[in-house]
């Protein structure tokens, strides 16, 4: 990624002068807490904000920095498929999920062409130049010069520019994020700018946005950061939760619903859950007495939820809930609902 200096000659403008000329571009258009050189806190968060997401096929090549364009053959867990378009991408995620707890391989087949951050295509012939792209993405996310995913500046957006005496020299209409990127990855060491405010922006959620200054703008992308840390770390949370479940039959130690406990409804029962998401309550009193099949599923957003599904047992359907994880280890889950935080339910490995 290009980064251009901060601009010396700007040292040398007097503040008087810069405070001056500022309230008088304010005063002709609009709000605008200051200009920006090309090294800028803003100038890098919009150029890391419009860099290329390649982060939506992370499942197939786990590299958020860049995008395998398609066609493209695969081996995974030993199934050869040739992915055509986006649409078969659903392909490889069934082969992915049909167990929980396995090691997914995926073997991409040479050569094939990816798209970079910066947008460029290359072409990539052996797994030396993959790893290579690899580890310069590893690198940008590690020194923080990797693409910011968790917001979208909706265009167009209009960017004034200005001399280094702050006097205006024209603007720009931005109508895309490529258009953005290149603009400010090639912007002029000569010259400066300002955002014309307000814009508007889309966050992960799809929650739209207004940003009205520099300082909103650096706000918000520290929010929505925080919240991609807070939402991997869920991610992380529920793995670990899926394997925990795989370990060992559980029973129900205590099942809350307004202040009652009628665990002792299901004191003869295990729960073994298996790695196809489905699950098992086995009597363990009575052999006679045939099992209560049902699914299971980990999810995660900001925290990490279980949903469970029985049917043919009206005890058990009570169950039936996608539930708030509240706490786990390696022996013990405590759940709460997620429509109902008076119902509480607590699974205690056997």
């Amino acid at each position: 990624m290009k980064h251009l200096k901060f601009l010396t000659a700007v040292l040398f403008v007097s503040i008087l002068s810069l405070t001056s000329c500022q309230d008088e571009i304010d005063s002709e258009n609009g709000n605008r807490e200051n200009t920006n050189s090309a090294a800028s806190p803003t100038a890098n968060n919009l150029e890391r904000s419009s860099m290329y997401d390649g982060s939506f096929d992370d499942f197939l090549d786990g590299v958020s920095c860049s995008s395998i364009l398609l066609p493209v053959t695969a081996t995974i867990n030993n199934t050869e498929i040739t992915i055509i378009n986006e649409s078969q991408y659903n392909l490889v995620l069934n082969i992915l999920g049909e167990f929980t707890n396995d090691d997914d391989s995926i073997e991409l087949q040479f050569p094939f062409s990816v798209r970079l951050s910066n947008y460029t295509e290359v072409e990539i012939t052996n797994q030396t130049e993959y790893d290579a792209v690899i580890n310069v993405c590893e690198t940008a996310e590690n020194e923080l010069k990797n693409a910011i995913n968790c917001i979208d500046i909706n265009f167009p957006i209009t960017i004034l520019t200005f001399d280094l005496n702050v006097e205006q020299t024209g603007n720009v209409v931005i109508e895309s994020e490529q258009q953005l990127y290149s603009y400010m990855n090639n912007f002029d060491d000569n010259t400066l700018f300002s955002v014309n405010y307000p814009i508007t922006a889309t966050l992960n959620n799809d929650t739209v946005i207004e940003i009205t200054s520099d300082m909103d703008l650096q706000a918000s992308i520290t929010e929505c950061l925080g919240t991609d840390e807070t939402m991997a770390e869920a991610e992380e949370n529920a793995l670990e939760l899926e394997a925990i479940l795989l370990e060992s039959k559980f029973k129900i130690e205590s099942f809350i619903s307004t202040g009652v406990n009628t665990a002792n409804n299901f004191a003869d029962y295990t729960i073994d859950f298996a790695n196809n998401l489905t699950c098992t309550a086995e009597n363990t009193v009575n052999a006679t007495i045939q099992d209560i099949e049902g699914t299971y599923e980990v999810a995660s957003e900001l925290e990490v939820f279980l949903s469970l599904t029985f049917s043919g047992n009206a005890t058990f359907e009570l169950l039936n809930n996608t539930w708030e994880v509240t706490s786990y280890s390696n022996n013990t889950i405590s759940l709460q609902s997620s429509t109902n935080t008076a119902i509480a339910l607590v699974l205690t490995k056997i």
